[in-house]
């Protein structure tokens, strides 16, 4: 699938042609460069590696520093691969927001935001006792019975329990295109998008 690496930037709205307000959120897709090229003869499978977000050279080591001196770059903050891309590219060509079209839709994926340690109310949704029936007056957001008892003496896995949460890669499909500004490298698509500001994220398609 062809993709960019990009920046979240926030959310915003937009009026379509029939006067609705639509959520959308701003991405800085791009420029990305191609920092390698895998190939199944050397590789063992075909990929195209890229890069996004220049690095500080006092950042890098010497090895990131000839990797991406290969590409005639400097070194990049995030690098992707990306498998059975649409077209044909060489080391050191730039990507930019252009791979895109207004009215397509893409994939992006992120690393949702950290909630910390969670109760099951907020993790899960559970509704709470909320004081209806049996006596309950100090415990209204508990779990409640996980129902293991002298068998099976355990707690399975998987239980929905209070814990960690956020902080995962999350990925939101088909999201429409509402608008490429190619002079400012900005993608504005349809809807929420994980992770939060100035967050890197993937954008496939």
């Amino acid at each position: 699938m062809s993709g960019l690496i990009g920046r979240k930037i926030g959310m915003t709205s937009l009026f379509d042609e029939n006067g609705k307000n639509i959520p959308c959120t701003v991405i800085e897709a791009g420029p990305c460069v191609v920092t390698q090229v895998r190939t199944e003869e050397v590789d063992g499978y075909s990929a195209l590696q890229i890069g996004f977000d220049d690095k500080k050279a006092k950042s890098s080591n010497k090895a990131l520093d000839g990797h991406f001196k290969k590409a005639g770059t400097v070194a990049k903050r995030k690098v992707v691969e990306f498998q059975e891309f649409e077209e044909e590219h060489k080391l050191g060509d730039e990507l930019t927001v252009e791979l895109f079209a207004e009215g397509e839709f893409v994939d992006v994926s992120a690393t949702s935001k950290g909630k910390g340690f969670q109760g099951v109310v907020k993790r899960h949704g559970f509704a709470g006792v909320g004081q209806a029936t049996h006596g309950q007056h100090n415990r209204l957001r508990a779990p409640g019975s996980i129902g293991a008892a002298s068998y099976p003496a355990r707690v399975f896995k998987g239980m929905r329990m209070a814990g960690r949460m956020g902080g995962k890669k999350v990925t939101v499909q088909n999201l429409r295109v509402l608008k490429v500004v190619a002079e400012k490298n900005l993608l504005v698509v349809k809807g929420a998008v994980p992770g939060h500001k100035n967050a890197y994220v993937i954008i496939q398609k």
